[in-house]
C-alpha cells in the first residue's frame, strides 16, 4: 500500500523479489520505478530478474527475436514482442522473451488493451532458460498452459537443448524434431526451427530454414486466411 509521509508526498513501494500482490498492486508498482527493465508476477508473487549475461541469455534472447521478427514481416495478420506484458489471469502477468499473436481482427485470441498491454495469451511464447530447474519449465510452464498459450518455446541455454511443447487437451506436450532434424510450428505454418543451429549460435542456418518454411504453399495459405478472416466485417 502506498504511503503518505509527514510532508503530504505519496509514496509507492518499489517492488521487491518475493512480494505477494494483486495484479493492479503490481502493475502501480512496476509504473512507479520507470528505470526498472522487467519484472514478473507469476501466481501472485513478483519476480525480479538478475541482470542478464550477454552469452547466456542477451545473445540467444537477440537470435529468437530475429527468428520470430523475420515471421513476422512475412506473414501480415501476425506480429512479434520481445519482452511484452502481458496480462493472463488475476494472479499472472509475465514479460515473455517473445512471442507471436494472431491479431484479433484476424482471428487471434489475444487483444491488445487500450493502455497498450497484451491481455489474454499469446498463441506462441519463447523463453531464454539456464536449465531445466529455471522457473521458465516449471511455475510458468504451468500458468502458460492453464491459460492457453497454444506454443511455447524454452531455449535451455547451460544444457544447449530446445523444447517446444504444443497445447493438446488443456495439457503441454513436448514435441520431437522431424526426421530432418527441424521443429515444425504447428500454429504458425512455416515457423520451421533447426534446434541444432540455434544451440550453436549458427544464427545464418536458422534463418535460412525459416525462408525454406515461409517459402510453402502451407505458409501461403494461412497469409490468405488471415487476410480472409480480416475483411470479414
Amino acid at each position: 500500500m502506498a504511503k503518505t509521509t509527514t510532508n503530504g508526498l505519496t509514496v509507492v513501494p518499489p517492488l521487491e523479489p518475493g512480494d505477494r500482490l494483486t495484479r493492479a498492486e503490481f502493475e502501480r508498482r512496476y509504473a512507479a520505478m520507470p528505470n526498472l527493465r522487467k519484472a514478473e508476477l507469476i501466481e501472485g508473487v513478483v519476480h525480479v530478474p538478475s541482470p542478464t549475461r550477454f552469452r547466456r541469455h542477451g545473445r540467444p534472447h537477440g537470435h529468437i527475436s530475429t527468428w520470430l521478427g523475420v515471421y513476422e514481416a512475412a506473414t501480415p495478420g501476425v506480429e512479434f514482442g520481445s519482452e511484452s506484458t502481458s496480462r493472463l489471469d488475476l494472479d499472472n502477468e509475465p514479460q515473455p522473451d517473445g512471442l507471436l499473436i494472431i491479431l484479433p481482427e484476424c482471428g487471434g485470441q489475444a487483444r491488445i488493451s487500450e493502455d497498450d498491454y497484451i491481455e489474454g495469451a499469446p498463441e506462441l511464447v519463447a523463453e531464454i532458460a539456464a536449465s531445466s530447474v529455471s522457473i521458465d519449465l516449471n511455475a510458468k510452464l504451468n500458468v502458460y498452459r492453464r491459460n492457453g498459450v497454444r506454443e511455447y518455446v524454452v531455449w535451455r541455454v547451460l544444457e544447449s537443448a530446445v523444447d517446444w511443447f504444443v497445447l493438446r487437451d488443456e495439457q503441454f506436450e513436448k514435441q520431437a524434431p522431424a526426421a530432418d532434424g527441424l521443429l515444425r510450428s504447428t500454429v504458425f505454418p512455416g515457423l520451421w526451427l533447426d534446434p541444432a543451429a540455434l544451440v550453436r549460435g549458427d544464427l545464418a542456418r536458422v534463418l535460412a530454414v525459416v525462408q525454406q518454411g515461409l517459402a510453402t504453399p502451407e505458409h501461403a495459405e494461412f497469409v490468405t486466411r488471415l487476410q480472409a478472416a480480416r475483411s470479414v466485417p
